[in-house]
């Protein structure tokens, strides 16, 4: 009787895997054949993947599931392909109502898409936050009028909701949490970023522009309306990627980013860096990229909350080293931090950068700032506000400023 029930055991589990396989061959078929203008139906259940799933040169599909937890997409012990799902030179696409977990490495990627809307779309890794975990949640990269509506990114080693070189961009709505980035703005331009919850990453939103990609600039983001808190999770990133040089306890972090505009968030309970405004030239990382610019300007920080709990700083990362071996900060961390890294090329013969370039700083509930004099060795840290004390006209996204 045992050698039955177990060789009853092992047909079971022999079904069960022949079903999965005929599940994923009718998926990627479906993707495959669907006409533009189609619908691509999910059904309910969790279902477990060997091989990625991938759309490519359609135009006005939607992916639908039956709603997130209730359509599961696995991928635990990936073996082909790196993605969960892949979108590629298409447009007008639609992913909702379904939950990715646990592909080797993005969870969703969407590459030259015109049109791109994530909603109701959770992505994750189950089990701890760990760095062989995949980079991305959501990711689109290269990508014209993204929207990033009610979605869930965990557990994410680079960024839980992603969006990369592209152009006209909304997130709102969203949650990201045990990522080592909640939510990043990369190389963008024209991002609005609103109603959303980071909580328990290493930092919850960045502005990033950076070296050797294809478009070289960003701007024009607006941050605001967003419940960015307790951000103090360990940096969990693989050594050398540039968010593994972030610290633990960042809220806000801008690099290297133009005409960002940050208003009524609440930044609570990021233990080293409410807000930090730096330069590329911070991170000492070489710049070979002759047609990038490293300084961030046209900054504009106002009617923010910022409180944290009593208590020191991280000691790890950068900021850290520089938080106890260099500033000497321990209990008083001031809630924005400015590394004074500007560009010598826009300085008139007083020092002061033009108007419509300044770091401004205004009516934030608990301010607090300083000026960390990076670009002459940290020689005269200043906490004085008066120098930022100026307003800056309101960001102008062309998506029509947000809700």
């Amino acid at each position: 009787m045992k050698q039955y029930a177990l060789l009853l055991v092992a047909c079971l589990f022999a079904s069960i895997g022949r079903a999965q396989t005929d599940v994923q061959k009718r998926y990627q078929t479906q993707l495959i054949m669907v006409d533009d203008g189609g619908v691509v139906e999910l059904d309910a259940g969790t279902f477990t993947f060997s091989g990625s799933l991938s759309l490519q040169d359609k135009k006005k599909i939607t992916i639908r599931g039956k709603g997130v937890d209730k359509t599961i997409l696995s991928f635990k012990g990936q073996t082909d392909g790196a993605e969960g799902l892949r979108v590629s030179d298409a447009e007008n696409i639609v992913i909702e109502n379904l939950t990715i977990q646990d592909s080797k490495g993005d969870g969703i990627k969407t590459m030259n898409v015109k049109g791109i809307t994530f909603r109701n779309v959770k992505v994750e890794w189950t089990g701890p936050p760990k760095a062989a975990n995949g980079g991305y949640g959501l990711y689109p990269v290269q990508c014209d009028n993204v929207v990033i509506d009610n979605c869930i990114a965990i557990g994410a080693s680079d960024a839980g909701i992603y969006v990369g070189q592209s152009r006209g961009i909304v997130v709102k709505n969203s949650k990201a949490y045990h990522n080592v980035a909640g939510i990043e703005i990369e190389n963008s331009r024209n991002a609005e970023v609103f109603d959303n919850e980071a909580y328990e990453n290493t930092g919850g939103i960045l502005v990033f522009d950076l070296p050797d990609l294809v478009q070289k600039q960003g701007g024009n983001v607006r941050v605001y309306n967003n419940y960015v808190h307790d951000n103090n999770l360990p940096n969990f990133a693989p050594e050398g990627n540039i968010v593994a040089g972030v610290s633990d306890g960042t809220g806000l972090l801008i690099l290297a980013a133009s005409n960002v505009e940050v208003f009524d968030n609440r930044f609570i309970n990021n233990q080293s860096v409410g807000t930090g405004i730096i330069s590329y030239l911070l991170t000492e990382r070489p710049i070979t990229d002759k047609g990038y610019y490293p300084f961030s300007t046209g900054i504009s920080i106002h009617d923010n909350v910022y409180e944290r709990k009593s208590g020191p700083p991280t000691t790890r990362g950068r900021f850290g080293k520089m938080f106890h071996s260099v500033l000497k900060f321990d209990q008083d961390i001031p809630h924005i931090l400015y590394d004074g890294i500007a560009d010598p090329a826009t300085l008139d013969k007083n020092g002061n950068m033009p108007a419509d370039k300044r770091i401004c700083i205004r009516n934030n509930e608990n301010q607090s700032i300083a000026n960390l004099d990076a670009a002459q060795g940290f020689q005269h840290v200043s906490r004085d506000a008066a120098p930022f004390d100026c307003q800056l006209e309101p960001v102008k996204t062309t998506l029509g400023n947000g809700r």
